[in-house]
């Protein structure tokens, strides 16, 4: 299937630049071959007539063809339709979603629908209207593409391979492989130049990237035990739940290539890839389409403007709350604390990230007294106590439902108002057209040389920035 914004001739015209704009939005099948590619592929460029173009790999695998070794589909930024969609299109991103952040070897179509409060076949309807390929197509495309990731970059044995991208036995694992691509699992680590001696992913976006501005927001949030920002990259901890296990390690991002990042995992996290590989893309907003975000922001934008997200969004709701009217600084060192107090260690970790942040079931059980005793003020301890305890049922946790329903769910959790939870949609959420109500410096950025705007007019000034007003929140707060 072609994408819906490229015809035929304009997206070989791509090809033949290896336009950078169009990757992960453009793919193309080489009928001479079998291989399909990436618009960046530079390999010998193919005849027009031998080309098919497709607007997601899941859709070129479906018709049969293998990913490229050279330029390794598996590697391109993924697509993000941030543009206003209808409801079936917007259910068919968010299922989409679902099955990117799936960790269930068994999971089917039905699970997915009850998700979503759909039946199943309104879900294959809309599912195959927007992406071109079934929903279970989409979920097998993903999982070989990260098996074929990890068996070109690691040296995972092929059975935990299997088991990281989600397959339930081996035997499963090598039948899809074979099927798909044709060879068997070890011929491609073979033919691929999988003999990495150290397992090192790599992780593709689109450029520029502001790295440096990045790294400058991150390094002073930085938590005391959890994480450090040096150089050109940032070593952390991490626990995450990955089909139905907990790993917890470390782990190690470095921009050291234009266009990639380079990712160092523990051992103990290798076999939870296929839930963190997510994780790290909206962490460190390696989707993002750098030039609409610079026409958005228009004059002054920075090249390469990323949002920050998050790994953990627990972590990220206890940080919002613990910075609520202190400083940058002062909210460090209050959420330092916190780890010291209520973090559990982690033996043979890097300097500096040995402790792990405290999980929502580890405050759940905290006295008001426990947290107050930090320095932390009562009425935030209480806060930090009741979103622990609601934490299981948020569909901010789950990622579930709306931006909108979830700033609305938020509030609803006494001490967190309306710009906390703004925030949490930014960073929390990855949700790019965020904008935290009240905030003083952005009020004062919009106001300029007039008196202060009020707030309809305050909302009414960040119209232009749409749809990446969270964008412009950093983009506001940095000229400010």
């Amino acid at each position: 299937m072609l994408s819906e914004l490229l015809p035929p001739d304009a997206a070989y015209a791509a090809l033949q630049a290896h336009d950078a704009r169009f990757d992960g939005r453009l793919y193309v099948g080489v009928t001479s071959t079998g291989i399909y590619c990436r618009p960046v592929c530079r390999v010998r460029l193919p005849r027009r007539e031998n080309c098919r173009f497709f607007s997601t790999a899941a859709q070129a695998e479906a018709e049969r063809f293998r990913p490229c070794m050279k330029c390794r589909p598996e590697l391109a930024p993924r697509a993000l339709p941030w543009t206003t969609m209808d409801a079936s299109r917007t259910l068919a991103q968010q299922a989409a979603a679902w099955l990117d952040a799936c960790d269930d070897a068994e999971a089917s179509v039905e699970d997915l629908a009850r998700h979503l409060g759909i039946t199943s076949r309104h879900l294959r309807r809309i599912f195959q209207a927007e992406h071109g390929v079934s929903p279970l197509q989409y979920l097998q495309t993903r999982r070989l593409l990260l098996a074929k990731a990890l068996l070109t970059d690691s040296t995972l044995p092929v059975q935990e391979v299997a088991f990281a991208a989600g397959y339930a036995s081996l035997r499963r694992f090598n039948a899809a492989f074979i099927e798909h691509y044709r060879l068997q699992p070890t011929a491609l680590r073979r033919e691929g130049g999988g003999t990495a001696s150290v397992s090192r992913l790599r992780l593709s976006y689109r450029q520029p990237y502001d790295v440096a501005g990045v790294l400058a927001f991150l390094a002073p949030r930085a938590i005391a035990g959890i994480e450090v920002v040096e150089g050109q990259g940032v070593t952390r901890s991490l626990a995450l739940t990955h089909a139905g296990q907990r790993h917890a390690g470390w782990l190690r991002v470095r921009f050291d290539k234009a266009g990639e990042v380079g990712v160092e995992l523990s051992p103990t996290l290798w076999q939870a890839a296929g839930s963190l590989l997510p994780l790290l893309r909206r962490w460190l907003d390696l989707d993002a389409d750098p030039e609409a975000i610079a026409q958005a922001l228009g004059e002054g934008a920075v090249p390469g403007q990323r949002l920050p997200g998050c790994l953990d969004r627990f972590e990220l709701a206890v940080r919002a709350v613990l910075g609520q009217q202190v400083t940058v600084a002062a909210a460090r060192t209050l959420t330092g604390r916190f780890v010291e107090r209520f973090g559990e260690p982690l033996p043979e970790a890097p300097a500096g990230c040995q402790r792990l942040f405290p999980t929502s079931e580890r405050i759940a059980a905290a006295t008001r007294d426990d947290i107050a005793s930090l320095g932390i003020i009562g009425r935030r301890a209480d806060s930090l106590i009741a979103l622990a305890q609601a934490w299981p049922t948020l569909a901010f946790a789950r990622r579930e439902g709306t931006p909108e329903a979830a700033a609305e769910e938020l509030t609803q959790i006494p001490g967190i108002g309306p710009w906390t939870a703004g925030y949490m949609l930014m960073r929390g959420w990855s949700w790019p057209d965020a904008f935290p109500p009240g905030d003083v410096v952005l009020r004062k950025a919009l106001s300029g040389d007039r008196p202060p705007l009020s707030p309809k007019a305050y909302l009414e000034a960040a119209e232009p920035y749409r749809p990446f007003r969270s964008y412009a929140v950093l983009h506001l707060w940095r000229h400010a």
